[in-house]
């Protein structure tokens, strides 16, 4: 379990480029909803070099870290040990710092994508299509483990990625089915559509939303939303935001960072897109 809520407590993002995150503003507000008034929450440029020097300082104050990019596989090394999600996909999002000083790694994004769909009401799918293939897809797949029954069609762009995918496949045992980024236009028609892709590499894909979608989970939130997205809730889609997952996840790990559940999702939703609506 993390130290007592009730000491002076600090946390952080670590990540490059980090200065864009969102995750300050998530926590603080789930710090002030909370009353924990001696906690913080800071934001570090971080990258794969200096994260070992940065764990070296790391003082008993601690209670945990949220990772980004390029981190989430770089710190494993200097983990006590990481959680079954985590080890699935090999990325920690999370690390809790515990009393006795251990340091174990966790991954949210996972959990979060599946809470994300919860919340607007998917809970199952019969089938599902991915589109990319980078890291976020992975987690993805790992989601889609949890509340697929059927075929996963995941939509690349190069041989090297079609291996990475159907490699991430036979491990988190999900029926994939590899397809060209070419013929991306039909994973719109899928139950569940989860974007992982950067900003604008799905914009061409507007013009071909079905009539009547289903849908889309786009894991992008700034800028929001994106051309696919503001063409899917046209047509009159359900469409799941990134912030959607950055909140979930977050919600988990302020949670495991405090010892504190439930979270308050409602007040770090607000705090996040009040920043959002000030960029």
């Amino acid at each position: 379990m993390p130290a007592p809520a009730t000491d002076r407590r600090r946390a952080a993002v670590l990540g490059s480029p980090i200065a864009h995150s969102l995750s300050p503003v998530l926590h603080r507000a789930a710090y002030a909803e909370l009353g924990l008034a001696d906690w913080t929450y800071d934001c570090f440029d971080i990258d794969e070099a200096a994260l070992p020097g940065f764990f070296e300082e790391l003082g008993p104050e601690w209670a945990g870290l949220s990772l980004t990019m390029p981190l989430k596989r770089a710190v494993i090394p200097l983990l006590d040990g990481i959680s079954d999600t985590a080890a699935s996909v090999d990325a920690v999002n999370t690390v809790v710092v515990t009393e006795d000083g251990r340091r174990t790694g966790d991954n949210t994004d996972i959990p979060g994508m599946v809470a994300a769909l919860r919340e607007h009401g998917i809970e199952q799918v019969e089938t599902a299509a991915v589109l990319g293939a980078g890291a976020t897809a992975s987690s993805a797949l790992a989601a889609l483990a949890r509340i697929c029954t059927g075929e996963v069609a995941v939509y690349v762009r190069s041989a090297a990625r079609a291996a990475e995918m159907r490699g991430w496949a036979e491990r988190l045992d999900v029926d994939v089915r590899i397809a060209d980024w070419a013929d991306a236009e039909e994973a719109l028609h899928a139950p569940l559509v989860v974007a992982t892709t950067p900003a604008g590499a799905t914009d061409a894909l507007g013009a071909a939303v079905p009539e009547t979608p289903a849908t889309l989970f786009d894991v992008l939130y700034d800028p929001w939303p994106t051309a696919l997205a503001a063409r899917w809730s046209a047509y009159g889609g359900a469409v799941v935001s990134g912030l959607d997952l950055l909140l979930h996840q977050a919600v988990l790990q302020v949670e495991q960072m405090t010892g504190r559940a439930p979270a308050p999702l409602a007040a770090m939703r607000k705090a996040g897109e009040h920043a959002l609506a000030d960029r």
